[in-house]
């Protein structure tokens, strides 16, 4: 199997940049009959405090898995084989589910993607967020119902809220819950799996609102996970895209989208339509490879119009063409360097 090389991508972070979060070497993979898909393979990146690292890349490249491996919530079949997950320095992955239970809500929290469907419909919203803080705090009764509406409050809900089960709530309001929720108990890092995508474009911007400014709010740190790359342009400062299972660029949002690498990190922000101009919609042959069969050298060899014969022999590894900018293709990085030398490259 053909591998990452990551060293660099880790050990290149800013040195005043503290890391809450390092993913090294993830290996994710589901067992099948036919064989194990690897749906998260040797990804590694970081996360530095304050900041919001949005995940991006098509359905099944890996997104949601390696959410869930952060969270040690990877479900059967799947199974995490390979690498580590350091929250403020400690490796997790391993732990008894005892210890992992210390870590969930009060380090790690997630804003799930389908609101509905993450909230129980016949308990009311006020027991559920109880529930959250007696799991890990000893707190008296008449504590909990300022606690819970001072978070409402946060969020942009009313008081009528406490009292309410969630058919009773719209869209938002139920997303709004969620958000609530993730920072019950003030964590240092929000894991925000497409918290939009199930929502109109009016909530969607309410919705996005409220997360940035929790994220001002409490100096959290934040991984948004999405398909639109207008709103990931618009609300995090890196931007890590995934294919097949595997992180392909990674770098700050505005270098990102003025300067995209990576030939399909270029397909992605060449589909976000314009409002300035007319333009064919750019798309790319084939299909992505079987998962369970992955190719020597480059993932995206079948896919890429710059293919060439070096691209199906050697493994890739990431090459670093700016400052916490890094692409897994050495014919992408020697373009980049060549327009960084010309002057039309600014990472």
């Amino acid at each position: 199997m053909s591998t990452i090389n990551t060293e660099n991508l880790i050990l290149d972070a800013p040195t005043d940049a503290k890391k809450v979060l390092e993913v090294e070497n993830l290996r994710v993979q589901y067992d099948t009959p036919r064989g194990a898909v690897r749906a998260a393979d040797d990804v590694s990146f970081y996360l530095k405090e304050k900041e919001i690292l949005g995940l991006v890349g098509e359905s099944g490249c890996g997104k949601t898995t390696t959410a869930m491996a952060i969270l040690q919530m990877v479900q059967s079949p799947g199974r995490i084989v390979g690498g580590q997950i350091r929250i403020n320095g400690r490796n997790i992955v391993g732990i008894p589910e005892s210890e992992l239970r210390k870590y969930r809500w009060t380090e790690l929290s997630l804003i799930p993607q389908g609101a509905m469907n993450s909230l129980n419909p016949v308990i009311k919203i006020k027991e559920q967020m109880a529930d959250a803080i007696r799991a890990h705090e000893n707190i008296k009764k008449k504590d909990l119902k300022p606690r819970i509406l001072k978070l409402f409050n946060d969020v942009g809900l009313p008081e009528r809220v406490y009292n309410m089960y969630p058919h009773e709530l719209s869209g938002g309001m139920k997303q709004r819950v969620c958000i609530a929720m993730s920072i019950v108990l003030n964590p240092s890092v929000i894991i925000a799996d497409e918290p939009t995508s199930a929502l109109d474009v009016v909530v969607q911007r309410v919705v996005a609102q409220t997360i940035l400014e929790v994220k001002e709010r409490l100096g959290v740190s934040m991984i948004m996970i999405g398909h639109d790359m207008g709103l990931q342009a618009q609300m995090v400062d890196r931007v890590a895209v995934m294919y097949a299972g595997r992180l392909v660029e990674i770098g700050p949002v505005m270098k990102m989208f003025k300067n995209p690498t990576h030939p399909y990190t270029q397909l992605l922000i060449e589909a976000i339509p314009s409002i300035k101009e007319k333009k064919p919609l750019k798309v790319t042959e084939g299909l992505t490879h079987d998962l369970r069969n992955t190719p020597e050298g480059c993932i995206y060899q079948f896919r890429c119009e710059h293919v060439e014969d070096s691209c199906c022999n050697e493994p890739p590894r990431m090459y670093q063409v700016g400052i916490d900018h890094f692409v897994s293709c050495r014919h992408a990085a020697e373009r980049a360097r060549s327009m960084e030398l010309l002057g039309g490259y600014h990472g």
